[in-house]
């Protein structure tokens, strides 16, 4: 979503980083075009105007002036002024110590609650709590069933009200229903409406009043813009939250609220979506955000992503093959698998610092459709040419490439690059290092 910031922000930073010298003139020219880029990915304005005063009065600072390398000690005041502008560090949910934990998720028609309910329920079981789902949404057709369903994929209970349609009684029979069980958690799906009213809000009072949740999380549209702090404001205003759940971070808009929204209402930004699946759901990291504004990466996020989908028997079955230099394409295979189940490739590019600078790697669909293809023409191939590649002459290629619906070029490049793989995971092996996830390992991503 902040793609377009970042690039901007990149140039702007290069710029003022190949200064030898930084003087109060050249620093202000680099803040107005910073001022700038921040405004048209759509941040608060006042949120904007405290940001450049505050990097302007450190950037014009004792330490800085006479440093060796100004232009990195100016970027490191951005990147933390970024991180203070989203909440310093990561705030985690509140864990009642007298189970169940109650979270009340509010917000408007079409913000995504629902999924996120499912998304936060499927986060918490990983994490061996045992969850409850509350469909209190009574006013949106099929909005109980949804939760329902949503419950059944995910081998959650889902608390189902029958006939009842009032949702202040349905909570309350939920939450002692929860209580009596011995649920961990439990997760609250409110109403929304297509707009703030005194109805939906005289509700939601009515609801926190009987269940007394520990946290209130707003769910927002990141797509909405400044739309999303505003929401956020009134909600507070009216209801109190404890925190924010932004979704749809992976979409195409500007994306400002996930820099303004801290700032605003005071209130942290807890989760942020991800994506459509049940499992593109992550804890807010303000400085790991930041660093990805900056075209830093994230590696922590990266690591994390790649230690709950790697099979740690398969990395040692993959080691002792590479040792042994007998990887094949079957074992190549497995390897784009375990990448895919990491989620989006945009987003993996994005977490690796720099590899989003690179041409050809940013905004186009360009790694999916690839590994689409590489995933088709190594289903097209027989076991014994995927163990042996050394067999597939000309006309085994073309019977490949006319299988996958590719060329015999697409064929002879994806064999040649599994070649110049091998090779290189051979000297990384001799190396010493272990392969256990490496990108860079794919020729056709580079």
């Amino acid at each position: 979503m902040l793609d377009g910031l970042t690039a901007k922000l990149d140039t702007i930073l290069k710029k003022i980083k190949g200064r030898g010298v930084l003087n109060e003139q050249n620093i202000s020219e680099s803040l107005r075009e910073v001022r700038l880029a921040l405004l048209e990915a759509d941040v608060n304005f006042k949120v904007v105007k405290d940001f450049i005063d505050r990097v302007r009065e450190k950037a014009l600072g004792k330490d800085v002036m006479e440093s060796l390398t100004p232009g990195q000690q100016f970027i490191k005041i951005v990147h933390a002024e970024l991180c203070g502008l989203m909440g310093e560090s990561q705030t985690p949910l509140h864990l009642s110590p007298n189970p169940p934990t109650v979270i009340m998720l509010v917000g408007l028609q079409g913000s995504g609650k629902t999924t996120t309910a499912g998304k936060i329920a499927n986060y918490f079981s990983k994490n061996s709590k045992k969850v409850f789902l509350i469909p209190a949404d009574t006013a949106r057709p099929a909005a109980i069933q949804q939760l329902i369903t949503l419950g059944d994929q995910l081998k959650i209970n889902t608390y189902n009200p029958l006939d009842e349609k009032s949702p202040i009684k349905i909570c309350k029979d939920a939450y002692d229903a929860a209580w009596r069980q011995g649920y961990d958690l439990a997760i609250v799906d409110t109403a929304g409406r297509l707009h703030i009213d005194s109805d939906l809000m005289n509700e939601l009072k009515e609801i926190k009043g009987k269940i007394n949740p520990n946290e209130v999380l707003l769910v927002a549209d990141a797509m909405t813009g400044q739309d999303a702090v505003n929401i956020a404001e009134r909600f507070n205003t009216d209801i109190g939250l404890t925190g924010v759940i932004l979704t749809k971070l992976d979409g195409d808009a500007r994306g400002g609220a996930v820099l303004s929204i801290k700032s605003v209402t005071g209130k942290p930004i807890k989760f942020i979506g991800t994506g459509e699946k049940l499992d593109a759901l992550e804890p807010f990291h303000p400085d790991r955000m930041a660093s990805r504004i900056l075209g830093m990466g994230d590696v922590l996020s990266l690591i994390e992503k790649a230690q709950e989908v790697y099979d740690q028997k398969k990395a040692e079955v993959l080691e002792k093959k590479l040792r042994s230099q007998t990887f094949t394409l079957e074992d190549f295979m497995d390897q784009l698998r375990q990448i895919k189940k990491m989620g989006s490739l945009d987003q993996i590019i994005g977490m690796i610092p720099g590899l989003n600078r690179l041409g050809g790697l940013s905004g186009a669909a360009l790694p999916e459709k690839e590994i689409t293809k590489v995933e088709a023409m190594i289903n097209s191939m027989t076991k014994k040419e995927r163990l042996n590649p050394d067999i597939i002459n000309g006309s085994r290629r073309k019977r490949i490439a006319n299988g996958s619906g590719t060329l015999v070029q697409d064929v002879n490049r994806l064999l040649k690059q599994f070649l110049q793989m091998k090779k290189m995971m051979k000297t990384m092996m001799a190396g010493g290092k272990r392969a256990r996830f490496m990108p860079n390992a794919f020729p056709f991503m580079r």
